[in-house]
């Protein structure tokens, strides 16, 4: 018996603020590339730390990759890499080497717990009041209905009082 594994678009949201941020999203796209191929890389953005304001700004990112991996596995597979780059465990929203977070499963709405904690929800559960998060996935999926959530492009709009506070970086590429 022959069967078929469906093939999603999962887009990622890269982060960096700790050592060469630059090299660290760099290393993680090209370990994503080796891993699943890149469809699309969004422009490289610097931006002001949300909730722990006292750090380093950052650089950020969005990719889309193809995957038939579902998306436990591919949280798993990001904690993993995440881990090989360097990340070392701070407090949460604090400064980091790198930070991968599965932001959105083809049109799937997920939620995975551990006892009565959440681990893993898709759509991401913060994207709709990032900012640094919607600029980047504008760039490659600005049409992108988020189940439940809404349109990347009209979510972007809804997060204008944050526009100074992301920056695109000219001089800096992603590798695809």
């Amino acid at each position: 018996m022959w069967y078929t594994l469906a093939v999603a678009e999962v887009l990622i949201a890269l982060g960096s603020n700790v050592g060469d941020s630059l090299e660290n999203l760099r290393e993680a796209c090209r370990r994503l590339q080796s891993r699943f191929g890149l469809l699309k890389a969004s422009c490289i953005y610097e931006t002001a730390p949300m909730y722990v304001i006292d750090q380093p700004r950052f650089l950020n990112a969005a990719v889309a990759v193809e995957s038939s991996i579902g998306p436990r596995g591919i949280l798993f597979y990001l904690k993993e890499l995440e881990t090989e780059i360097g990340r070392m465990p701070r407090q949460t929203c604090g400064p980091r080497e790198i930070d991968l977070d599965l932001i959105a499963y083809g049109a799937t709405t997920y939620r995975y717990f551990e006892g009565d904690k959440l681990i893993l929800q898709v759509p991401h559960v913060r994207v709709a009041e990032r900012r640094f998060v919607l600029q980047p996935l504008s760039d490659i999926v600005p049409d992108l209905l988020l189940p439940n959530i809404g349109v990347v492009s009209h979510l972007l709009e809804q997060t204008e009082s944050q526009i100074e506070s992301v920056t695109r970086v000219d001089h800096a590429l992603l590798p695809i």
